[in-house]
């Protein structure tokens, strides 16, 4: 995380980050007005306060009351070197507590992220640069070694060079990445969130059985979503955009509705019509671009290669908007990749929603199948290790689609969490169904799942399909355990 430090009147300081403003002053005695906590009183805090964090996190998901529960700290100071201390941590509980909760929060509290950095030491590296606003070095600690050609399958490149190409092209771009967080919880699953440091609005997250491979998928869909529009895709982008040579992309076309509000004749072709417009209900005004809202310049459309015979037609970007959001957008190292991931994401969400729709039970893949996959397999053995069944099931349909489902169960809760990955790879899109289950997500982060339903008005409510697209968290049928 950047954090920019302005210089204020006096002792003061002002540190920005993300949407935040921290004032630092000092104490009377040391020539400060005491306005403000000093920056080791702000660090000391940070220990107490993520401490009490992870205290709070153990007893939400088991239900434990917080408001008997208090908590201090203290740091102890050596006379002979105030850089030598001891950080006491105190929690007074509850008379009713059980022992295992008791020994729980304590264990909570040693997994603070503040003591356990401090604990292994961080490493300073103090250096002048010409602008810190110019300054576009990729903040990514990992530099993965140039000698080195580690291919994966599904990739035309290295992960060496796959890495230091799409780290070059976003510096040269001006645009500083940072590494916001890593998760690794169980063995050949990596996940990470990557950030623009100068606007954390921007953002993307990445998974894959290595710390490689998740970095250049992070990197990957940064590219992806940065060439689509996308991080500013529900905003309106002011009138200097609307009125400029182009909103979207210079090959873009600008079509008026016909008489009565109709649709121009340049945009969509009779099968797409017959998809979006089945009852004759749609007209132009409809399909007014929302980024630019400029609607007396027309229909904004954005032109789409039909891949039957190279045809051209023109889609409008509202339409593509409303209907698609990230969906079906994808970058690679090669045209070639990049349209095996784009379709296999299409195909991944329009099965996944065949699925839960359909309320489909599906067929489990065998374990002797599995076997041929050690790293897939030592993953799923390790949330069964955990506390949590894995099932691993067949969702091409008949063979029909290149789709695998890994369904997280928690005894705990009763929730349950189904995982969907697709690729020609049988290997990469069970692969892809683990690691999706896990990105971003710590073992205590199962403890929300939602529980299965027998309600089918439930799973085909729209917002369940919203609640799949993000992050794969809505509810699925008891019938799909069938």
């Amino acid at each position: 995380m950047e954090i920019k430090v302005n210089f204020l009147d006096k002792l003061r300081l002002e540190a920005k980050f993300d949407d935040f403003t921290v004032i630092a002053d000092q104490p009377i005695r040391y020539k400060g007005d005491g306005s403000a906590p000093g920056p080791f009183d702000y660090f000391l805090a940070s220990s107490a306060l993520c401490a009490a964090y992870f205290v709070k996190l153990y007893c939400d998901t088991r239900n434990i009351p917080t408001e008997n529960i208090r908590l201090s700290h203290n740091n102890i100071v050596d006379p002979e070197n105030r850089y030598q201390q001891i950080f006491k941590i105190q929690v007074e509980l509850p008379t009713d507590l059980s022992d295992k909760d008791r020994q729980g929060i304590l264990r909570s509290i040693d997994r603070c992220t503040v003591k356990k950095v401090v604990q292994a030491g961080p490493e300073f590296v103090i250096e002048e640069v010409a602008n810190l606003d110019a300054d576009a070095q990729a903040l990514l600690m990992m530099h993965p070694n140039a000698d080195a050609n580690t291919y994966i399958t599904g990739k035309d490149l290295p992960l060496e060079q796959t890495i230091a190409n799409m780290s070059g092209l976003l510096a040269s771009l001006g645009i500083k990445i940072e590494i916001a967080s890593w998760r690794n919880i169980i063995p050949n699953v990596w996940s990470l969130h990557i950030r623009d440091a100068h606007s954390p609005m921007c953002f993307t997250n990445g998974k894959g059985a290595t710390k490689e491979s998740a970095l250049a998928s992070a990197l990957g869909e940064y590219i992806e979503r940065l060439s689509n529009n996308h991080f500013y895709a529900g905003s309106f982008w002011g009138e200097d955009i609307a009125n400029a040579a182009f909103v979207h992309y210079p090959n873009e076309r600008w079509f008026k509705p016909g008489r009565k509000d109709a649709l121009p004749k340049e945009i969509l072709d009779e099968y797409c019509l017959e998809i979006y417009n089945p009852d004759g209900e749609l007209r132009g005004s409809h399909l007014i671009d929302t980024n630019s809202g400029n609607a007396e310049r027309g229909i904004c459309s954005l032109p789409f290669v039909r891949q039957s015979d190279g045809g051209v037609v023109y889609f409008p970007s509202n339409l593509i908007e409303n209907l698609y959001v990230s969906n079906g957008m994808s970058a690679g190292n090669t045209l070639a990749e990049a349209q095996v991931q784009c379709l296999s994401e299409i195909f991944e969400r329009a099965v996944k929603r065949e699925i839960i729709e359909g309320e489909v039970a599906l067929p489990d893949v065998p374990q002797a199948v599995l076997a041929k996959y050690p790293s897939v397999l030592a993953g799923i053995q390790a949330l069964e290790a955990q506390g949590f069944p894995v099932l691993v099931k067949d969702a091409s349909l008949g063979g029909i689609y290149p789709v695998m489902c890994v369904t997280l169960m928690n005894p705990r809760t009763g929730g349950v969490f189904a995982s969907f990955g697709a690729h020609p790879s049988l290997e990469v899109a069970l692969e892809r169904s683990l690691t999706e289950l896990l990105q971003g997500r710590s073992l205590e982060g199962l403890n929300d799942l939602p529980q299965p339903t027998f309600a089918s008005e439930a799973v085909t409510e729209p917002n369940n399909f919203v609640e799949h697209f993000i992050d794969s968290s809505g509810i699925v049928s008891w019938r799909f355990f069938s």
